[in-house]
């Protein structure tokens, strides 16, 4: 069972092994009382350092020279990894398939052995429990374990060190060892401290077993917040979180992206899908920031994909008004395309991309269709380009 006397001493172990305490930073430009705790700056670049270093500290000679195995989407992996290494330990790293190449990368450089495996992280937790048994690896689980809850814990010690008076504390869950031993920490520090949890709606397995009170599973997991994409959550994680958080939220896909790019644009945060979860939470107005006056949101990682966080973000700006894609008929006639992007331009949105198309079906033999993708300042921006298009009879074409 977790004890504060097990956060306390995973505190020293992670310190002495070198780990980041990372800084609270507020980002009024999203709320004023809004403050984000940033594990993205953690060594590996998320959290996950904490609870695998204390874990395998506890391990006995035995266990470190049998080596450790470990089930991860990429950040567990390379925490698992790196203490590892440092503490000259054997690790295999059984990953999903499709989990960011990043942080495959990552884990490979920080020493480890990994096997990729199809499916999502259940599906490589299986693959890791059956290598452990065959060569008798130590088994170091992502959440749903006592010392990896304790070390993940060691952030809600210093939460209340960095902001003492906060009154907030909104945690990201996948199966739910950050949220656990964050919640277990604050709860015995500061107990009138409201914590919150958060899912993605697409894996919202510990959300639902909350609310049901039963520990559940979810049929799939398939959220941009890869690092939480778990389909069943702990049983020890889920009596802890039970407990221990106030409530528990869950977000879209679409507001997971607008807050990421939020950290990023507004506070200079680069943040995974899974780390952003918090911010999305108050973003959307499933947290309502006003009854607070201090939050802290948990930035649990930032290990995105370069590639993926540019799909992430042109997803974001187009929901927010920002971006926009326009499909119009136009007369094939000398100087008309020229009177459209005229007509766009003169209303101050940027034009990306201009794609001409002569032979679409579902326009007339004289017409052809343009595709204008435009940058706006805003929704109401965005209105003002559609209004005056139709204003000047351009129809939309699909």
């Amino acid at each position: 069972m977790i004890s504060m006397d097990m956060i306390r001493e995973a505190h020293e172990v992670v310190k002495a092994a070198g780990a980041v305490y990372t800084p609270v930073l507020n980002i009024p430009k999203i709320a004023e009382n809004l403050y984000v705790k940033c594990e993205n700056l953690q060594k590996t670049g998320s959290f996950k350092l904490r609870g695998a270093t204390y874990k395998i500290s506890k391990l006995t000679e035995a266990e470190k020279a049998a080596g450790v195995i470990a089930a991860s989407a990429g950040n567990h992996a390379q925490g698992v990894a790196l203490s590892a290494t440092n503490m000259g330990v054997k690790s295999v790293i059984c990953m999903p398939a499709g989990a960011p190449l990043a942080k495959v990368e990552a884990t490979k450089g920080y020493g480890a052995e990994v096997v990729l495996v199809p499916g999502a992280f259940d599906d490589a937790a299986a693959k890791a429990v059956e290598l452990q048994k065959e060569f008798g690896y130590t088994f170091a689980h992502p959440y749903n374990d006592d010392y990896v809850m304790a070390g993940q814990g060691t952030i809600g010690l210093e939460i209340m060190e960095q902001a003492p008076d906060a009154d907030c504390v909104i945690i990201p869950i996948g199966g739910g060892g950050i949220a656990a031993g964050i919640a277990y920490a604050i709860k015995n520090i500061k107990p009138e401290c409201t914590v919150i949890g958060v899912q993605a709606d697409e894996a919202s397995a510990m959300v639902n077993s909350i609310r049901s009170g039963v520990l559940g599973t979810t049929a799939t997991a398939n959220t941009i917040a890869d690092g939480c994409a778990v389909k069943a959550p702990g049983d020890k994680t889920f009596a802890v979180c039970k407990e221990y958080l106030d409530d528990v939220v869950s977000v879209s896909e679409e507001a997971i992206a607008i807050a990421m790019l939020a950290l990023a644009e507004k506070g200079k945060v680069v943040s995974e899908g899974a780390g952003a979860m918090p911010t999305a939470a108050v973003m959307s107005g499933k947290v309502d920031a006003s009854k607070y006056k201090k939050i802290v949101c948990m930035v649990s990682g930032g290990n995105v994909d370069i590639g993926m966080q540019q799909k992430l973000f042109t997803k974001a700006l187009t929901a927010t008004g920002r971006m926009a894609e326009i499909s119009t008929e136009v007369s094939d006639k000398a100087g008309n395309l020229v009177k459209l992007i005229d007509l766009v331009s003169g209303t101050g949105a940027n034009i990306l991309e201009l794609n001409h198309v002569r032979s679409h079906m579902d326009v007339n033999i004289t017409s052809c269709v343009v595709r204008l993708t435009i940058e706006t300042r805003d929704q109401a921006h965005k209105d003002e380009v559609y209004a005056l298009l139709a204003e000047n009879g351009y129809r939309h074409v699909k």
